[in-house]
């Protein structure tokens, strides 16, 4: 499919303007997948006259190239439709190739993980992971290449009931990888480590291992306390370490608990404390200025780095 739709650009000349029936030909597609693309997602036909059907223009039919050709690689329609409407046509050819390669790598690379990780085969993990790394750095590569793989991973468990021996496997693999940069930080931004740890009861640390490895590569020291961390083990590394940060994670919403927050020992200079994770969503904390829900990966960099810079 992807290779015929390659030509389909080059076959639409700037003033054609073409019936559903005629681009769903073209694109190998049922007109009714069309209409729900459209219908879905705001890509569709951008000429209508008056008493007539709306018509696709060459840069609706460029647009809808590229949708589908990144719905071939592997990307959601949702992502994909997003994708395409950000194309337009001045320099179409060269702009559609360019959101198709990089798509396209990603989707590849991710597939080629998933089966090595189907296949336990832990060195090639290994190898394709640190390669992304070193082009792109940790953060990227946890957007655009581990998270996918762990929702792929994820998403194929929770429909057949079987591969958690996959995601058990690939999440310590991760791990490995992760924290081979930690400890080698030979000019730290802060003189005090920022404090990174799971509330007492939450178990998901993977998310933990990440931003220490993302504040690393940006040069910020850790202390990381990782899983299930008692009350009273962090209060006392937060009496004796001072740090400026307190990051706190919270997947599950039944671990996201404010008396965890409010028994936290007053130290001066105060820090700021960082909430994380998807169990802070309906917390009832009250937020400050010194007390912040992150939005993400980025986001909670961003908090540290301003804490850290006070």
């Amino acid at each position: 499919m992807a290779r015929a739709i390659d030509t389909v650009v080059e076959s639409v000349e700037a003033d054609d303007s073409l019936t559903v029936s005629a681009v769903a030909r073209r694109l190998g597609v049922a007109p009714a997948t069309l209409r729900t693309w459209d219908r879905r997602y705001g890509i569709g036909p951008s000429q209508h006259d008056s008493g007539t059907h709306r018509r696709y223009s060459a840069t609706d039919v460029m647009r809808l190239t590229a949708m589908a050709r990144l719905i071939v690689a592997g990307v959601t329609p949702k992502d994909a439709a997003s994708k395409a409407l950000a194309l337009n046509a001045k320099g179409t050819k060269n702009k559609v190739e360019k959101v198709l390669q990089e798509s396209e790598a990603k989707c590849d690379l991710v597939s080629l993980l998933y089966k090595s990780a189907l296949k336990f085969d832990q060195a090639n993990i290994e190898k394709l992971l640190k390669k992304s790394i070193a082009e792109k750095g940790i953060e990227k590569t946890w957007t655009e290449v581990i998270a996918p793989l762990l929702t792929d991973v994820g998403n194929d468990w929770a429909r057949t009931g079987i591969g958690i021996e996959t995601e058990h496997f690939l999440s310590e693999v991760l791990r490995k990888i992760l924290s081979e940069n930690l400890g080698r930080i030979e000019n730290p931004r802060s003189a005090r480590p920022v404090l990174l740890a799971c509330v007492e009861n939450e178990y998901h640390s993977l998310a933990l291992a990440v931003l220490a490895a993302v504040l690393a590569e940006s040069g910020i020291r850790c202390i990381y306390l990782g899983a299930r961390t008692p009350q009273s083990a962090l209060n006392e590394v937060i009496i004796k370490s001072a740090p400026p940060a307190i990051f706190l994670w919270a997947q599950l919403s039944e671990n996201a608990d404010h008396n965890y927050v409010k028994s936290l020992p007053v130290i001066r200079p105060a820090p700021r404390i960082l909430l994380g994770g998807p169990g802070w969503e309906s917390t009832k904390v009250k937020l400050t200025n010194r007390l912040v829900i992150t939005k993400g990966l980025s986001d909670a960099r961003e908090q540290i780095m301003q804490a850290i810079a006070v």
